[in-house]
């Protein structure tokens, strides 16, 4: 079975293919960054508006790198939330004329959940997946929206054990950015920059939310601001040591959470997702600290940690078939 995925659920508009659920046959992203970057975030018209313009592109280019036309494609699965409304209603439009224009079914996906599935997908033959007899499982989204904690029981049964309170983790590595004058988005640059400000003399609070699940990052945030305007205009203060720093305490509460919901529910399986994902920092430690409790920890391909289509279409297979 062959599934069309569309996603829009931010700045990025995307399509792809995926075949039985787990090979991806195509994978097309089209991104507005560029038009955001001078305003130091999203802003949701211009991202719309940029959606429109991209659409019918990226499916047509999705169909044929997969080599396909219409009507070889079995379902149509489409972002339905969460997102930016103005962009949801782009990608949800279009499917549903596809949909009805071509008597395809039409499977409506949950974005955030879609970014766990992402490490069951065969991206390339040489990249490990996760195997999908491998559940349940804790499922990590963390993301520039959101910072949430699953019980992955089966590919249509997540159960939310906890989410952020305030700022999402990616939220708080863009805001921090733009304290240290770095740009915007804040999470790969302030990646970067901490592998030059290795140091344990600078440490910023944790919310530790002590009997739940949930995350607080505004604190840490708040104090990363504080600090800055009290320092940054006396001799030897470093971008790169207050970078690493608020890094280490965003981190390592990502770490602690995760591997505690592993061991309440018993389960030695954690999936990661999310645009955060991609921080090597998070990558190094969960992998160290997952080894001694006998988690097998999983991430998506770098291209799959972003924004895309085939998270969408893998589980929309699985979405059909239940």
């Amino acid at each position: 079975m062959k599934i069309l995925g569309i996603e829009t659920s931010c700045d990025e508009t995307a399509a792809a293919v995926v075949e039985d659920g787990v090979r991806v046959v195509s994978n097309v992203v089209a991104t507005s960054l560029k038009d955001h970057q001078q305003f130091g975030g999203i802003i949701p018209e211009i991202a719309s508006r940029r959606q429109i313009e991209f659409i019918h592109w990226v499916v047509a280019e999705s169909l044929s790198k997969a080599q396909l036309t219409l009507d070889g494609i079995d379902a149509i699965a489409v972002t339905r939330a969460p997102g930016l409304i103005g962009s949801l209603l782009v990608g949800l439009c279009f499917a549903r004329a596809l949909s009805r224009a071509t008597g395809k079914p039409l499977i409506e996906i949950d974005h955030i959940k879609a970014h766990l599935y992402a490490n069951y997908l065969q991206f390339k033959p040489e990249l490990k997946a996760c195997p999908q007899e491998r559940l349940p499982a804790i499922g990590l989204v963390v993301s520039g929206g959101h910072s949430s904690l699953f019980l992955v029981k089966d590919f249509k049964t997540f159960k939310l054990l906890g989410s952020t309170r305030d700022d999402a983790a990616g939220e708080a590595f863009d805001k921090v950015a733009r304290i240290l004058d770095l740009g915007y988005p804040g999470g790969p640059v302030i990646d970067r920059l901490s592998a030059q400000g290795v140091n344990d003399e600078i440490k910023f609070p944790q919310a530790p939310l002590t009997g739940s699940f949930d995350f607080s990052f505004s604190g840490t945030k708040t104090a990363v601001l504080y600090y800055t305007q009290k320092h940054k205009d006396k001799p030897g203060y470093s971008p790169a040591k207050v970078a690493y720093s608020f890094q280490e305490s965003v981190v390592s509460v990502l770490v602690e959470k995760s591997l505690k919901a592993c061991k309440k529910f018993k389960v030695n399986t954690l999936l990661i997702g999310g645009g955060v994902a991609a921080n090597s920092a998070l990558r190094r430690r969960l992998a160290e600290q997952a080894i001694g409790s006998g988690i097998d920890v999983f991430f998506p391909p770098m291209a799959l940690c972003l924004d895309n289509a085939a998270m969408i279409a893998g589980l929309g297979y699985h979405w059909q078939q239940l």
